[in-house]
């Protein structure tokens, strides 16, 4: 068995495929699929990136299927500082500025804080969180969020749903699978009971002193991302849940 197969059965098994579900699929026979997962066949880089878009494999992970196959890497990696990514850089710090008063950030797929506004840099500093932070060693923390963050329960429990769901569309993250499991013996999550009837949308309720700001929030990414610096990324932006709320955003 070559380096690709066991990265291609990992994938098919993860997208409970079958290997005849999945040649049907690629449009091959499921015997070139059991070639290619026992190494007895070759893939070249067009059936990779054609058995990655069936599978739905992350940029980050398709890498690793170039890699084992003995072809080079297909998604880059840049800094945001370089020359050619400033129209990218350029366009998520504006749209995180015009997003003030509100709070804005940018996380990457560990959840930690790579940018924020100034609104977010006010709001996360009641925690003693800033740029490079990880908003998972916060969750993990026993009571930093039950401190910040008024219906801890509500929203841990939300968030540990994200934590799997965002895990499992990988393949498999260990830092989110970790922090999920830290979750899981949360007291005030395992406590917390869903309504019969679940809200539209989940409030996060942050509160410092007598401070009170529910906040919901939307998730933004970059259409058509290919280098990994920027299709990682999620920019999360944050939205008054009431007027008390716009009301005293404005005024900080």
């Amino acid at each position: 068995m070559t380096k690709f197969g066991p990265h291609l059965q990992f994938w098919r098994k993860a997208r409970r495929l079958s290997q005849l579900q999945l040649a049907l699929e690629a449009d091959v026979s499921s015997r070139h699929i059991s070639f290619l997962e026992t190494g007895r066949a070759q893939p070249s880089r067009a059936m990779i990136r054609h058995l990655s878009d069936i599978l739905d494999v992350p940029n980050a992970r398709r890498n690793e299927l170039f890699d084992a196959a003995g072809f080079a890497p297909q998604h880059q990696r840049s800094a945001l500082s370089d020359d050619h990514m400033q129209m990218v850089s350029g366009a998520m710090s504006a749209l995180l500025s015009r997003h003030d008063p509100f709070p804005a950030v940018v996380l990457d797929p560990l959840w930690t804080l790579v940018q924020m506004n100034q609104s977010a840099s006010k709001l996360f500093a009641m925690a003693g969180l800033g740029p490079g932070a990880s908003l998972l060693d916060a969750a993990k923390t026993p009571g930093t969020a039950a401190q910040m963050i008024e219906n801890w329960g509500e929203v841990g429990h939300h968030m540990l749903q994200r934590l799997r769901t965002e895990s499992r569309a990988a393949g498999g993250i260990l830092a989110l699978d970790q922090a999920a499991e830290a979750l899981v013996r949360d007291p005030d999550i395992a406590a917390y009971q869903p309504p019969a009837i679940l809200p539209p949308i989940i409030t996060t309720i942050y509160r410092s002193g007598p401070l009170r700001l529910p906040l919901f929030s939307t998730f933004v990414q970059f259409g058509g991302a290919e280098d990994l610096a920027i299709s990682d990324l999620k920019i999360e932006l944050m939205f008054p849940a009431d007027p008390d709320a716009e009301t005293l955003l404005r005024a900080l």
